[in-house]
């Protein structure tokens, strides 16, 4: 392979300081740590309190990533996100200037917890066909502000956190080139996943009720879905690489619940090593998934330079999609947790 393309350079990651354990939902909920633990493998989320919004943390993610990268500017910004601080206007153009950045474009893409791999992949698309030099990508999304705070079952799978990943212009055959995509997506399964308030439908036709604000989904079929779609579009972009799968040294899902995770290495034939897991500690995250657990990999060593690594994700809409590349060499802060939590990168 040859050709112009977008290579990694900086990953970073940053979790609110509010620390939820399964136990704290107990106080609080018809549950316990037992039923959360072993439905879903989580034991923890982080979640914003009031006065944080989606652009602090996309701040904080996005200004490791630079730090990462060694730079402090870049050509582009693309925010994925379906919690924006506002319906109108999107939250990248404010991230963008509150990590001073200047007039770069920066706009929001909204694919749910597939969202990362959606945007990772417009970023790509325009370095490669040379609109950027580089680019800042951030998943970032605070789903505790649009859960119902009685729905036990929400409330133990979602916390809020973003992630970031610096691309720069490169050669495709260069280390840490992003070297394929495979996206898709299917509406008409759009009720599966969804937060029926808050547009411009229900609106309209006269359809908003109480609860309307919070966000559902379809237990059974967004598992089934989810395992699925992931799986088959790892193994299409594999195939398209050249990749067996065999071959594939570490596979970064968006991580769900861990029977998904599980299910989704079975049916690609991956031991449980090859699983980057990190869904315990902070539970779905929804577009910062992704970013987070890699980069909290990276920082661990599970990835390491030189790593096939396989990206894939499942969401709304529904959508899903897989990215691959090879690890390059890449330095990565420890994601900030209760004990020590970051001071503020920019300010509003």
């Amino acid at each position: 392979m040859s050709g112009r393309a977008a290579v990694l350079a900086g990953l970073g990651g940053w979790l609110p300081p509010t620390r939820i354990t399964n136990d704290d939902l107990a106080r609080q909920l018809d549950t316990t740590d037992e039923w959360i633990t072993t439905r879903t493998g989580i034991r923890q989320r982080f979640v914003v309190p009031p006065g944080l919004s989606t652009s602090d943390v996309a701040v904080e993610a996005g200004a490791r990533a630079l730090a990462s990268a060694g730079t402090d500017s870049v050509d582009l910004l693309v925010l994925a996100t379906s919690t924006p601080d506002h319906p109108c206007p999107a939250t990248a153009p404010e991230v963008a200037s509150r990590l001073g950045l200047g007039e770069i474009p920066a706009f929001d893409v909204a694919a749910v917890c597939t969202g990362f791999v959606y945007a990772l992949a417009t970023a790509s698309s325009m370095i490669r066909a040379g609109i950027a030099d580089s680019a800042l990508v951030i998943g970032a999304d605070t789903f505790s502000t649009i859960l119902d705070p009685e729905d036990r079952t929400t409330r133990a799978i979602f916390g809020d956190g973003a992630g970031a990943t610096v691309l720069r212009a490169g050669r495709m055959g260069e280390s840490g080139a992003l070297l394929g995509f495979d996206l898709a997506s299917d509406g008409s399964q759009a009720d599966l996943i969804t937060v029926p308030g808050g547009g411009s439908e229900h609106r309209s036709k006269g359809l908003a009720a109480p609860g309307d604000e919070f966000f559902t989904m379809q237990g059974r079929s967004v598992f089934r879905n989810a395992v699925t779609r992931m799986s088959e579009s790892s193994r299409r972009l594999a195939e398209q690489l050249g990749w067996p799968l065999e071959s594939i040294d570490r596979l970064v899902a968006h991580q769900a619940n861990i029977r998904i995770l599980t299910a989704v290495g079975n049916e690609l034939g991956l031991p449980e090593e090859k699983l980057v897991v990190n869904l315990d500690r902070v539970g779905n995250t929804v577009a910062a998934s992704i970013p987070l657990a890699l980069a909290d990999a990276v920082h661990t060593g599970q990835v390491a330079p030189g790593h096939r690594v396989l990206l894939c994700g499942f969401g709304g809409g529904l959508t899903w999609g897989a990215a691959a590349l090879e690890l390059p060499e890449v330095s990565v802060e420890p994601l900030p947790g209760p004990a020590a939590p970051a001071e503020s990168a920019c300010a509003k």
